[in-house]
């Protein structure tokens, strides 16, 4: 325990400004979009360009790298669903997924998966399976989020739990502390989402 503390002190001191800047955007943006604020999306688009550098050039997470180009594009697009995907070009709201589409997602997410880290295990790439695994239900989680539904945070709980695991086997632990944050942060998000959708349901009752 000791030597993880004195790593990431050693992390925090050799921070530059590029992990400072990919660190206090990304923690913006999930704070935000916790919120359910829209305007988080701009500052998740600025944190995973930088992040894909970093997970490129320094981490050799070739798939994490891809995956942060995904999530800048589906940034842009989260952006204008939020505001304008709604009824008739107004503001998206929470909705639930529907259970059998869960099963997709894990079918799908699967696949990809095992899919993805094959192709990448005959490369120099790092922790192949491990990284492809978390890269296809990011980017499930991802599209649920653009979509505003309630359980995309159950599904960055796990996924966030999984990258605490694959950055500090990395070295990164900075990004391994940032994803329990993360978690925290998904479990108040889900909770919080939950109680709008509540109300909203029960406002639909009474009307």
């Amino acid at each position: 325990m000791t030597q993880l503390v004195q790593q990431f002190l050693q992390d925090l001191a050799a921070l530059g400004w590029l992990d400072w800047t990919v660190t206090i955007t990304a923690l913006i943006y999930v704070v935000l979009s916790a919120r359910n604020s829209p305007w988080g999306w701009p500052f998740g688009i600025v944190s995973c360009a930088l992040w894909g550098y970093a997970s490129f050039f320094e981490y050799d997470l070739y798939l994490d790298a891809l995956l942060q180009v995904f999530y800048v594009v589906m940034g842009f697009l989260g952006l204008y669903n939020w505001l304008k995907g709604g009824a008739e070009g107004k503001v998206l709201p929470i909705s639930r997924l529907p259970l059998q589409q869960h099963a997709w997602i894990i079918i799908i997410g699967g696949v990809l998966g095992l899919l993805f880290g094959y192709a990448f295990s005959h490369t120099s790439a790092a922790a192949t399976y491990w990284d492809a695994f978390t890269t296809t239900f990011s980017i499930m989680a991802t599209i649920l989020l653009v979509r505003r539904q309630l359980e995309t945070w159950l599904y960055w709980i796990v996924v966030d739990a999984a990258y605490v695991g694959l950055y500090y086997s990395r070295g990164a632990i900075l990004f391994a502390v940032l994803m329990v944050i993360y978690v925290l942060i998904a479990a108040i998000a889900y909770r919080s989402w939950l109680r709008q959708v509540d109300q909203e349901d029960f406002g639909e009752k009474l009307a």
